[in-house]
């Protein structure tokens, strides 16, 4: 190929070793996608940079590699990626049509998740054209292993009598019935949720005054179009759990590819979860014969919607078989509850989803209880450990050694500077120096953006590396301090070195829908900050928790560099009810109603962390005193929380091989009496 140079000598990269392979490749501003002829596998870590210029005729200005702000003219028109800017150099592997596109930009270091051909493009709709091209250098840095997606174990199946439950069809609520059920998929619902996302396909608005909420009160969304609500049908007597919508990357609102799922009252035949799904592809609008009003045409061959909403799972890299079932009814003609006549072959996909080996939740509960129960750090009285884990577990477990050949670094969150006299974990520090002499450290960084705080980060752990004490960092991300610390990690090697886990508390890793519609952090501690002491600029800081933002970093870096754990959180019910109709937690459940009044759970869960479960709490109550500050009894067991998260993530490290054996330099701290410890104490922060 012309536009192809294989260069086969070594390059060099700074930390990274030599690369085994080296391309350069030119893309044309004229060419959609252009196959590079280059064969990558899962697993292969690659490397891209690119320079060059683009000049779109109806647009001002040039565009390089990062692409061109989107305005209002091209706001609902759907992109191949509608986060990013138009003109933005964009890969794919395989020219599948549920290929996923990620953003290459001017550089992106990556990990593929499928093997196949790699292909390059420009962010640009069908029927657009630009001048110019770009040259991209890939780098192949490691290789992968062809069998990373394989699978011996086995697979899940519905019990006979659990078959006859499945209905064939949907229903609307007048009882009339609609599209084909045609699929079934055997996964938990975070694990599901994270592989559609992470394939671009968006949570669908669940009424219209969601969809009026999220447009009112946020920025416009170029997928706003997409979430507008579907109709409401009828599975197990209830109606959708969740509606997802995926765009064409072609023209405008009329086209969407989507589907309804419900989760099954029964588990599968090993104890996990069962999904129902039916999906339909709209192609336009037409006309409801039940009442003569405007609805979106289907393609009457629902099949492929069937076999497109598979392929675009199985290349999430989540999906370990795809199989057709033929069921004892075959339905291979029938009408929509709005009339319009579809065709199918009758068969039903079947999607499974590989075990989720990052679900630590069950052993992080028995930790958990167990600390609750019989060590109760906060003290006073608490309830049942289920009230503050969503997933409790046993209270009288062997509990795992805290060892203390790790030192523990607090990032807290935004404004952390506003509230010094309500630091994050404060007692539970105390509790943990005082009874085991584990060394503690709270950095409190400004208001910044993450790239400036991350700066902060290393530096710190790189001066306190160059001291007497050469233990390593279990380093905790509060909040705003997750994407400080991801970016410190991502970027800073001389820092990385020296950190033997990341743990994530209600982290923003994903961003929030809060700092892209209004400043409700900064309403959210308002009243109850000091403003003399706020440090650095919240508008960086804000910026840098919007959403567009955070998933432009997670699409650079789409994988963890050290182990890491997620502990997202989540109100309760009667926590949600409270606020206004305005309130933040109003504004997040227009997203999706798993959320802690200021992140969303999709969003505090690091793709490819270990998930230790999930907290039954407010963002600031599983973190900060705000309540016994104000007076108030503690309504969340926060000491329980951070001693449980390091007995686990301690072990899990020892487990995996990962474990430190560097002692503390001297043992000036000792158990206080009748602790029941016997291990060795490290001296004091």
């Amino acid at each position: 190929m012309k536009a192809v140079r294989i260069y086969l000598s070594l390059v060099m990269l700074a930390g990274l070793g030599a690369a085994q392979e080296r391309w350069e490749v030119t893309v044309d501003g004229r060419d959609r996608w252009k196959d590079t002829g280059i064969t990558v596998e899962a697993g292969d870590l690659l490397r891209f940079q690119a320079t060059g210029k683009l000049q779109f005729t109806d647009a001002g200005g040039e565009s390089g590699p990062e692409g061109l702000a989107r305005g209002w003219r091209d706001l609902i028109a759907a992109l191949p990626l509608n986060d990013h800017g138009r003109g933005a150099l964009i890969g794919r592997v395989g020219d599948r049509e549920a290929a996923r596109p990620f953003l290459v930009g001017e550089q992106r270091e990556s990990r593929m998740i499928v093997g196949g051909n790699l292909w390059l493009g420009t962010n640009q709709n069908r029927g657009s054209s630009a001048r110019g091209s770009y040259t991209v250098v890939i780098e192949r840095l490691s290789r992968g292993n062809p069998g990373i997606q394989s699978f011996s174990g086995p697979l899940p199946a519905i019990r006979a009598e659990d078959w006859k439950k499945i209905p064939y069809r949907v229903v609307d609520p007048d009882g009339t019935e609609g599209d084909l059920v045609n699929f079934l998929m055997f996964g938990r619902e975070d694990q599901i949720k994270n592989a559609l996302l992470s394939m671009g396909w968006v949570m669908v608005d669940r009424t219209i005054k969601d969809t009026i909420l999220r447009g009112a009160l946020g920025t416009f969304s170029k997928q706003a179009y997409l979430t507008i609500p579907m109709s409401p049908l009828m599975v197990f007597d209830r109606v959708q759990d969740y509606g997802w919508a995926h765009s064409d990357p072609v023209m405008t609102v009329a086209e969407r590819h989507h589907f309804r799922m419900w989760k099954a009252p029964f588990t599968d035949t090993l104890g996990g979860e069962v999904w129902v799904g039916a999906g339909t592809h709209d192609v336009g609008f037409d006309r409801d014969q039940r009442n003569g009003k405007i609805t979106h045409r289907i393609d009457p061959n629902v099949d492929g919607e069937r076999d497109y909403i598979g392929e675009s799972l199985k290349l999430s890299g989540q999906v370990v078989k795809l199989e057709l079932h033929e069921r004892e009814k075959k339905i291979t003609e029938a009408k929509t509850a709005h009339g319009q006549e579809i065709f199918s072959d009758g068969k039903l996909l079947l999607i499974y989803l590989k075990p989720d080996e990052t679900d630590v939740s069950s052993g992080f509960g028995d930790v958990f209880c167990t600390v609750l129960a019989k060590n109760n750090p906060d003290g006073g009285k608490w309830g049942a450990c289920g009230e503050y884990l969503q997933k409790a577990g046993k209270a009288n477990v062997k509990l795992p050694d805290l060892k203390n050949n790790y030192r523990l670094l607090v990032i807290p969150g935004i404004m952390n500077t506003c509230i010094a006299d309500i630091p994050a974990y404060a007692q539970a520090r105390e509790h943990l120096e005082k009874e085991y002499g584990l060394t503690s450290q709270i950095l409190s960084v400004p208001n910044d953006g993450s790239e400036s705080n991350a700066k902060l980060i290393a530096e710190h752990i790189v001066k306190e590396m160059s001291g007497e004490d050469k233990r390593p960092f279990i380093v905790l991300g509060y909040s705003k301090g997750t994407p400080d610390l991801q970016v410190m990690l991502a970027t800073a090697p001389e820092a990385r070195k020296h950190v033997a886990a990341f743990v994530s508390v209600a982290g923003a890793s994903g961003g929030s829908p809060i700092a892209d519609s209004i400043p409700g952090m900064v309403e959210k501690y308002g009243g109850q900050t000091n403003k003399a002491t706020c440090k650095g600029d919240m508008t960086q800081g804000m910026n840098s928790l919007r959403r567009d933002v955070r998933q432009r970093f997670l699409s650079t870096y789409p994988h963890p560099f050290v182990p890491t754990y997620s502990l997202p959180a989540v109100l309760t019910e009667e926590q949600m009810k409270a606020g206004g109709a305005l309130s933040t937690n109003a504004i997040l459940s227009t997203h999706d109603r798993f959320h802690d009044g200021q992140v969303l759970k999709s969003d505090a869960t690091i793709p490819e962390s270990k998930y230790l479960g999930t907290a039954l709490g407010d963002h600031l109550g599983v973190a900060l005193a705000f309540d016994t500050a104000k007076g108030g009894p503690a309504t969340f067991p926060r000491a329980a929380l951070l001693e449980a998260a390091l007995r686990f993530v301690m072990e899990d490290l020892e487990k995996e091989g990962k474990g430190s054996t560097v002692a503390p330099p001297a043992a000036t701290a000792k158990p206080a009496e009748g602790s029941g410890w016997s291990q060795g104490w490290g001296q004091k922060p």
